[in-house]
């Protein structure tokens, strides 16, 4: 009698761990509230991302190049070191330029339809006589006016920092 109250008290003991375990394994944990929005007041500044800007206002600029042909870094490129010893990502707004300095900041207008991003200077290229600089593939679709364009005519203007 005494072996069957063990064995039976055994069996429920096992029974209940094991749902009480399936139980805990099946609950997601939860996640912390998120803010969804800053509730400290702001001055009016529009969402940027925070590689690039999208506002001259307030910019000193230096014109650097006319009717300058830009295009934009292939696929390929991505991942690989650039020549300033950065890794280079098409979703940044990054260019590379034969001349200007690395670091440099600058403005590229897309003359055919008035648009422009601010691109930081981290690679040499491009390699083709015609271009003047290569942006990456996000800074190039942000400005284009037919986004299956491989070329566009642009106007560079340096940032003075």
């Amino acid at each position: 009698m005494k072996n069957k109250k063990i064995i039976l008290l055994t069996t429920f003991a096992l029974t209940f761990i094991s749902c009480f375990t399936y139980v805990i394994s099946q609950t997601k944990p939860t996640e912390p509230n998120k803010i969804i929005q800053d509730t400290v007041a702001k001055p009016n500044i529009i969402a940027l991302p925070t590689d690039s800007v999208f506002t001259d206002k307030g910019l000193k600029l230096k014109p650097y190049k006319k009717n300058a042909h830009a295009s934009y870094y292939a696929d390929r490129f991505n991942g690989k070191k650039t020549a300033d010893g950065s890794r280079f990502n098409n979703n940044k707004y990054t260019a590379a330029h034969k001349k200007l300095p690395f670091g440099t900041r600058v403005k590229v207008t897309n003359e055919a339809n008035g648009k422009f991003v601010i691109v930081k200077i981290t690679d040499r290229g491009p390699f083709v006589k015609t271009r003047e600089i290569d942006l990456s593939k996000r800074a190039f679709m942000e400005i284009t006016k037919f986004k299956g364009a491989g070329a566009m005519k642009v106007t560079i203007e340096t940032i003075i920092e």
